[in-house]
């Protein structure tokens, strides 16, 4: 009779052991074994604080790129200033003059073209070339200045604009104080806008030579009686109002013999 607790205990034993050994038991073990990973719901909410994080930023960016705050600021150019400007033909037989030459007498309407090859720039020489006749009814002459001389890029810029085109090689017309407009210029709003509206106008380019110094136009009177108008292009495609290019020419006071003798 003694022996049957034995047996009992020892049937305990081998039930406790089998029961150890069941898949139930086994997967409860790698379950606290790896209680220290975490929740498969941490890394959901974490992945979508990164997103909403990220959105967060690319939203607060294309907001302050369609702020003046990061603009590169102007500078008014006097006229002294313009007058020293060394200025190079294109001709074979170039020649080197000061820019005071090309508004001495009768004033001059300049645009400081940004890139040749810009299908936005064709699109504002063009506009300026339609104001021509009425320059030419004023005694006002139309000039174009570029920074650069690439291939054949002036040659095709000619087209579009009905004026004389000189180089600026030392780029004083978009100074004093130059301004760049980089990949920031490709977050504005206004800049997808002036590229709709000069696409939709026809108008086509390329993408050859310099184009983030921004360029401008000014109406400059004759001889000393300064410069009449200065449009600083703050983004690209930022046009000169056509009417306010007329309004300046109509100031312009031609000089008078009298006047060039003294």
């Amino acid at each position: 009779m003694q022996t049957e607790p034995q047996g009992t205990a020892a049937g305990l034993l081998r039930l406790i052991s089998l029961d150890l050994h069941t898949p139930a038991h086994a997967v409860y073990c790698v379950n606290r074994g790896m209680s220290f990973l975490p929740n498969p719901s941490f890394f959901s909410m974490g992945m979508w604080s990164i997103g909403a994080g990220a959105l967060g930023a690319a939203a607060l960016a294309l907001v302050l790129a369609n702020t003046d705050m990061f603009l590169s600021k102007s500078q008014e150019a006097t006229l002294e200033y313009l007058e020293d400007i060394d200025l190079k033909t294109l001709e074979k037989d170039s020649r080197t003059f000061k820019a005071k030459e090309l508004w001495e007498k009768n004033g001059a309407v300049i645009m400081a073209v940004r890139r040749p090859g810009c299908f936005l720039c064709r699109e504002e020489a063009a506009d300026l070339s339609s104001l021509k006749p009425k320059l030419d009814k004023l005694g006002v002459p139309l000039y174009a200045v570029v920074k650069e001389q690439v291939g054949t890029e002036v040659k095709d810029f000619q087209p579009y604009f009905k004026g004389e085109i000189f180089l600026d090689a030392q780029k004083k017309f978009y100074g004093p104080q130059r301004r760049k407009l980089l990949f920031m210029g490709f977050l504005r709003l206004g800049v997808w806008c002036n590229f709709f509206r000069a696409w939709s106008g026809g108008f086509s380019g390329n993408l050859k030579g310099e184009g983030v110094i921004l360029g401008g136009v000014f109406v400059v009177g004759s001889g000393k009686q300064g410069i009449l108008l200065e449009h600083r292009e703050k983004e690209f495609g930022d046009k000169v109002n056509p009417l306010s290019i007329l309004e300046a020419a109509k100031k312009v006071r031609p000089r008078s013999p009298a006047s060039e003798s003294k």
